[in-house]
């Protein structure tokens, strides 16, 4: 080319959790080896069925012709309208149907709320952190992520006096990214923790992002507690969405509920910019707008995530079981979302992969790597079982996550077992 074309930002776009899917492809093709997908958070691809009576609704609103039109940039109203009722039910900051705004899932709104930022100004990730937030946000500046630490030896918790001296000594810092229930790690915040991100954000003028897409899936004696409860009069975005509560992730649809807009200028024309963006693209898809208010609405919505919360905390209460007695490693059980983190406490290992040949071609990549890229990769080689590893999260903590979306429970009770002999072999053989 003429000249440079490639943003600068461009090195920081990272998503391992998919990356690792060609080498696994290859090894299942090549060495004949069955793949236990642990890597994706897709709830269908693992195995779990549909209610028919969601499926029918569906299905009905197929057969009605406006489900294939577009519809307001911002959304339908009617389902903006039921969202924000689902909001001001639980109290705290209320907002209308005009505070909502619908996107193709939310990698979309992180893509547009991190890219319409001034470049200088940052929002700092904990860490670990979701990949699709900290490689936005990275790209957006053209460097790495700004994070605040989780605490493996405190439930995952956020150490806010960690967040607030960041915040103090590095003015660039805007905004405050808190995932809650977690991912990678699985945490539920009480709100207590909260508050006191809160109180920073209020204190140093800053508002706050809080990816919600899993604030229903909440289980093991936590309750949710949602930003717009504790925000008070700080500006936030809250982030929500379909693909893993339905689950329907194919449907790419997903919302911001907006707190606050009037409350600061600044942040006002800031909210009317990621607006206007969808408004170029002009609208979101249609039709699965049309089955929220119909599928949350109904009676039989909420007995349906009781059970899934139910399998849930069966299989996080499985897991933990398996490896909290393992030496070395750090392990917490789950009570949101549907992941489990461990953490590494020792800084090298080894699996014996018997198969040269897999051995030569898993060598290729362990050059110069992470240790726990070593152990996700030596894994595959060995068993056939794909996780994520720990450091592909934006965190210097060695370790991997894992699923708990299995539905077989044999399969799921053997990924259990080989994770647990491989670990140990790794950290812990001479």
């Amino acid at each position: 080319m003429r000249m440079p074309i490639i943003d600068i930002g461009a090195k920081e776009l990272s998503y391992e959790i998919r990356e690792i899917v060609e080498i696994a492809k290859f090894i299942e093709k090549k060495f004949n080896r069955k793949i236990i997908w642990e890597n994706i958070g897709d709830p269908v691809a693992k195995g779990e069925e549909i209610p028919d009576w969601i499926k029918e609704i569906v299905a009905d609103l197929v057969r009605d012709s406006k489900s294939y039109a577009y519809c307001p940039t911002k959304g339908l109203d009617e389902t903006r309208e039921f969202l924000a009722n689902l909001n001001n039910k639980r109290g705290g900051v209320q907002i209308t149907k005009e505070d909502i705004i619908f996107f193709n899932g939310l990698g979309d709104a992180i893509a547009k709320i991190y890219g319409l930022l001034r470049r200088e100004v940052r929002v700092i990730n904990p860490s670990p952190s979701y990949s699709t937030h900290s490689s936005a946000e990275g790209s957006h500046a053209g460097c790495p992520p700004l994070t605040y630490f989780l605490d493996p030896y405190n439930k995952w918790y956020p150490d806010v006096e960690d967040l607030e001296k960041r915040v103090k000594y590095n003015p660039n810092i805007c905004g405050i990214l808190i995932i809650n229930p977690d991912n990678p790690t699985g945490a539920v915040y009480p709100k207590k923790i909260l508050d006191e991100i809160v109180d920073i954000a209020n204190e140093y003028n800053l508002f706050i992002i809080c990816d919600e897409i899993y604030c229903n899936l909440v289980y093991n004696g936590c309750k949710p507690c949602f930003l717009s409860e504790v925000i008070d009069d700080v500006p936030g975005i809250s982030l929500k969405g379909i693909s893993k509560e339905l689950p329907w992730p194919g449907a790419r649809c997903g919302w911001i509920e907006v707190y606050n807009a009037d409350k600061d200028e600044e942040f006002r024309r800031y909210i009317n910019s990621i607006y206007k963006a969808k408004l170029i693209e002009v609208c979101s898809t249609t039709l699965p707008q049309m089955a929220i208010p119909r599928i949350m609405g109904d009676r039989r919505y909420k007995s349906y995530l009781k059970e899934r919360n139910k399998f849930f905390e069966k299989r996080s209460n499985e897991a933990y079981k398996k490896f909290k007695d393992i030496d070395n490693i750090v392990v917490n059980k789950t009570c949101g979302s549907f992941y489990t983190t461990v953490v590494f406490e020792k800084d090298r290992g080894e699996i014996k992969i018997e198969d040269k040949e897999v051995e030569n071609f898993i060598n290729k990549f362990l050059k110069d790597t992470t240790l726990d890229k070593k152990f996700t990769y030596q894994l595959l080689a060995t068993t056939g079982i794909c996780v994520v590893p720990l450091t592909s999260f934006c965190t210097e903590l060695n370790g991997f996550r894992m699923t708990l979306l299995e539905r077989d429970d044999n399969i799921f009770k053997y990924t259990l077992e080989k994770l647990a002999e491989k670990i140990d072999e790794f950290l812990n053989s001479r």
